[in-house]
């Protein structure tokens, strides 16, 4: 087992989905550090480190839905790929579409991984678990920048 805390950044407005992460994640044997945002605006701020987010991780990894308010995943997603000091952060899209139009424009924008959100509370927190320990245990990642 890997001897490090990751963190992680949720990008995601369901209140339900994310206290459903955070309860998945609590079952997982990693140790996480989640960091959520409801929207893109405050995501791509995160990134930047701007405002409250200066002193604030670059996340390992960055799990985003696409449906947000005041900036969608999708124009996100774009902004992170086309970020030279963002790129190589993994990008999960974690979402209730499944449309194959959706699932084509986010691969063809960058995104590492296309996951469509399980209904049920059980597959959902198998879903989680596999997502940590194959991203954050499995692969090679990035160097962590400061």
């Amino acid at each position: 087992m890997v001897n490090r805390t990751f963190t992680i950044l949720l990008v995601e407005d369901d209140e339900a989905d994310v206290g459903l992460f955070e309860e998945a994640l609590s079952e997982v044997s990693i140790s996480v550090e989640l960091k959520v945002v409801n929207n893109g605006i405050k995501a791509k701020k995160y990134l930047l480190k701007e405002d409250e987010y200066s002193r604030e991780p670059l996340p390992d990894m960055i799990i985003l839905d696409l449906n947000l308010p005041r900036k969608n995943g999708r124009e996100l997603l774009a902004e992170i790929k086309n970020e030279p000091y963002l790129k190589s952060i993994p990008v999960i899209i974690f979402t209730t579409s499944d449309l194959e139009e959706d699932v084509l424009k986010c691969y063809n924008a960058g995104a590492n991984c296309y996951i469509t959100k399980p209904s049920g509370l059980n597959t959902f927190f198998q879903v989680v678990e596999t997502l940590c320990y194959f991203w954050l245990t499995t692969v090679k990642l990035p160097p962590r920048r400061p």
